[in-house]
């Protein structure tokens, strides 16, 4: 293979540049062409784009480790491998059951027409502010047992543990660093006292679900307790923000497609997975070599980092017919959108769960939706996930 696109500086963008467009895709498409498997010498890592190796990244656990040390963290399920990762995910598995995900669709349903009666007198709203945002905050908070007067405390860490920073708008990345260091640790004081009360008094909550988990007559301790609370905030809200926002965006850029689903509700199911494809609200996930392998002609050595562009894998031409086009009845539809293989995500169909519903209620209650004409939402800064900062939208 021609190492030559490898090497042409001037030719990429970098993923910090990405995000100040609203389409990181025409990024990677140049990527995906000219340099699918490429050696980044300022970030010291390799970037991967087409579908097939973004794939093969994410699911050979035996060359690429998602195993890392994240200091002054706990050890999470995303950074486990097999057999540590199969054993703590059979855990969480217990209390995380798809009937128990199931159960919450009518309380998920409530809320959501809750927030939309909220600002349906004001005829215009932000969506991320009034819908987005807080619905998958406060399920989280509820699934967790976080009490009604906390909600603010938890919207705050969850808000900061997923902001990003501008460097162009003069924001300061050490002082981010540190603020976020401070939360964690207040997040963990916070999840620490609840999980004590749940040890002595269990309730209807997915802490008391996660302390009764067993394999083997193991059960979780309290470092893999703290962590998974962790990652559902985080990734159980921002992916799930991002999704409704993304659908809602995508839906408004050409309006015959809110049409659509507002005559034909069956669509929807296939028209969010076709969101999850065309705006992957996670777009990179990180991986290590464990050894020294060749991927596309480049040699790659032991210890390696690896970025796995899932955005960039969703928008594959050699998969997907037609993939630069929105295509709201789509299948087959094999997107990575929520990963593959071990570590595909054990929070999906709480996510697909809770946009099926709070899209399928603005749908009902907002059938005459828009987008408010010359506002151009801000795009989250950040390399890892795709989404909207604000939506202003009027009805």
């Amino acid at each position: 293979m021609n190492n030559a696109p490898q090497r042409r500086r001037g030719l990429m963008m970098s993923p910090q540049g990405l995000v100040q467009a609203n389409n990181p895709g025409e990024w990677q498409k140049v990527m995906r062409a000219e340099a699918p498997v490429h050696f980044d010498e300022a970030r010291g890592c390799w970037d991967v784009f087409l579908y097939e190796d973004v794939q093969q990244v994410l699911s050979d656990h035996k060359r690429f480790s998602s195993a890392r040390q994240q200091q002054g963290q706990q050890e999470s399920l995303i950074s486990m491998d097999p057999p540590k990762h199969a054993r703590y995910r059979t855990l969480v598995s217990q209390a995380f059951t798809l009937k128990a995900v199931q159960n919450l669709a009518p309380r998920i349903a409530e809320l959501a027409n809750e927030l939309i009666d909220d600002v349906l007198a004001k005829g215009e709203m932000d969506l991320v502010d009034a819908i987005s945002f807080p619905l998958p905050v406060i399920v989280i908070a509820e699934m967790l047992g976080v009490p009604k007067e906390d909600r603010d405390k938890f919207k705050y860490w969850s808000d900061l543990m997923v902001q990003g920073v501008d460097i162009s708008a003069g924001e300061d990345y050490q002082a981010l660093m540190l603020e976020k260091q401070k939360a964690m640790q207040e997040l963990y004081q916070y999840f620490g006292a609840i999980i004590h009360e749940r040890r002595i008094q269990r309730q209807n909550d997915m802490i008391s679900a996660l302390l009764d988990a067993k394999v083997e007559d193991q059960h979780l301790e309290l470092p893999e307790l703290l962590s998974f609370c962790f990652l559902l905030l985080v990734a159980g809200n921002e992916t799930t923000t991002n999704l409704i926002t993304n659908s809602i965006y995508t839906f408004l850029e050409d309006r015959t497609r809110y049409e659509q689903l507002v005559n034909d509700r069956s669509l929807l199911e296939g028209a969010i997975e076709e969101v999850l494809r065309f705006r992957s609200p996670v777009q990179s996930m990180s991986r290590i070599a464990v050894m020294d392998l060749e991927l596309r002609g480049q040699q790659i050595k032991q210890g390696d980092e690896l970025i796995a562009w899932i955005g960039s894998a969703n928008l594959d031409e050699q998969k997907f017919p037609e993939a630069d086009t929105f295509i709201i009845n789509r299948s087959p539809n094999q997107h990575l959108a929520f990963g593959h293989g071990v570590h595909f995500c054990l929070g999906a169909p709480l996510a697909r769960l809770e946009a099926q519903i709070a899209l399928h209620a603005i749908l009902t209650k907002l059938p005459n939706l828009r987008r408010v004409e010359g506002h151009q939402p801000k795009v989250i800064a950040s390399p890892i996930v795709y989404g909207f900062k604000d939506l202003q939208v009027q009805f």
